[in-house]
């Protein structure tokens, strides 16, 4: 009976390293490195939104989205990109360049908007998105500040149609491109400038 159990043993074991061996001459399928595919958004408020979600909670602070007609507390909102007047004073948005969007959202510091204000933008016409961007730089670089400079501009392509800026406090900005990262891998940096100097 132990010479039976023995023999069971061993072949056993032979059969367990046969296919340990085998396994292991298998060829192995080779990773490919992937594209990473387009960023599906379905609107500025959406994106806000997100990157929103992705701040910590000792993170955050007291927000307020949307423009003056349609205000939301604690949250991002949709700011009507038909009010020229309040997508400059509010975001930094030029008159002449508010044509080449066909939606926005914001979200803001509720107490002082020099200490962070957030505007996302979906550009029309993709082909635009370079031209927008430059013409919302030059127009908040430009800027007469009032209750204090923000430190820091930084402005954001994601998804080859969305235009993303924020300016304000340096660790606010900090925080908001780390979070901004983690919601939107493929945001691509466009500008960082220092407003405070």
């Amino acid at each position: 009976m132990k010479k039976l159990i023995s023999i069971l043993l061993v072949l056993t074991l032979a059969f367990a390293f046969a296919a340990c061996g085998e396994s292991a001459n298998q060829p192995t399928a080779t990773s490919e490195p992937t594209e990473e595919p387009a960023v599906a958004i379905t609107d500025s408020l959406e994106l806000l939104t997100n990157v929103w979600a992705a701040f910590a909670e000792d993170q955050k602070f007291a927000i307020a989205g949307g423009d003056y007609n349609n205000s939301v507390m604690d949250a991002p909102g949709t700011f009507n990109v038909s009010d020229t007047e309040s997508l400059d004073s509010m975001l930094g948005v030029a008159a002449d360049s508010a044509a080449l969007i066909d939606g926005a959202a914001s979200m803001m510091h509720m107490m002082n908007a020099n200490t962070f204000t957030c505007g996302a933008y979906h550009i029309a016409d993709a082909a635009n998105v370079q031209a927008f961007a430059d013409a919302l730089k030059e127009n908040i670089m430009n800027r007469q500040w009032m209750c204090g400079f923000p430190d820091t501009l930084v402005i954001y392509t994601v998804g080859g149609e969305y235009v993303v800026s924020a300016f304000g406090a340096a660790d606010i900005i900090t925080n908001f491109k780390a979070n901004l990262a983690t919601a939107y891998a493929g945001a691509e940096l466009l500008y960082e400038e220092n407003l405070a100097a």
